[in-house]
């Protein structure tokens, strides 16, 4: 009896001890040494946005054209002399045309991510959003984009320029917004005219 109750108790413990064990498979691809990088769904990933842009354009058009035709003529009739005359005409064209562009952007700013799925060769598709409200001046800052596991730092970071298809929104709504803007007349001018 008391061989029956010590098996039933170790059984019982064995089933405990399944019920609360910890899946190996789960942390296959974990390493004890390595640097705990985002690889799944779920996982946070830093993201330092460094983007800066800049174009120029110059263009400069120099025409010109002219043309001269002259007709002389003079005569004689009978032993006489006719009077002479001259016709001329001209005409000229010119054009000259000139025009730059300047564009220059600068973004910088560290935004937190998640893995939003693992495509078939193992790249991740992260999106992440924020949004900073002061003095009720809203921004939101909206990424995603498709980063290799290789690009992802040590600290579990990434920059900007590393994330292909990357789509970043920076946007702002509130009083100032709204005083940069043109208003209700003006647009409704443009709008006709």
């Amino acid at each position: 009896m008391r061989i029956r109750s010590i098996v039933i108790a170790v059984g019982v413990g064995l089933l405990a001890h399944a019920a609360v064990a910890q899946d190996l498979r789960e942390n296959v691809n974990r390493s004890l040494f390595a640097d705990q990088k985002a690889n799944r769904v779920g996982d946070a990933v830093t993201i330092y946005i460094m983007e800066s842009s800049s174009a120029s354009n110059d263009a400069r058009t120099n025409a010109a054209r002219s043309s001269d035709i002259s007709l002389s003529g003079s005569g004689q009739l009978n032993g006489s002399t006719l009077p002479g005359g001259t016709l001329g005409l001209g005409t000229q064209s010119t054009f000259k045309g000139e025009g730059s562009t300047v564009s220059n952007g600068n973004v910088r700013a560290q935004i937190s991510a998640r893995v939003d799925s693992v495509l078939p060769n193992g790249t991740l598709h992260v999106q992440g959003s924020r949004s900073i409200v002061i003095n009720g001046e809203e921004q939101l800052i909206r990424i995603s984009g498709i980063v290799r596991p290789s690009d992802i730092q040590p600290d579990n970071s990434v920059y900007s320029y590393n994330i292909s298809d990357a789509s970043i929104v920076f946007e702002g709504s509130g009083l100032v917004s709204r005083a940069q803007g043109p208003g209700l007349f003006t647009r409704l001018f443009h709008w006709l005219f």
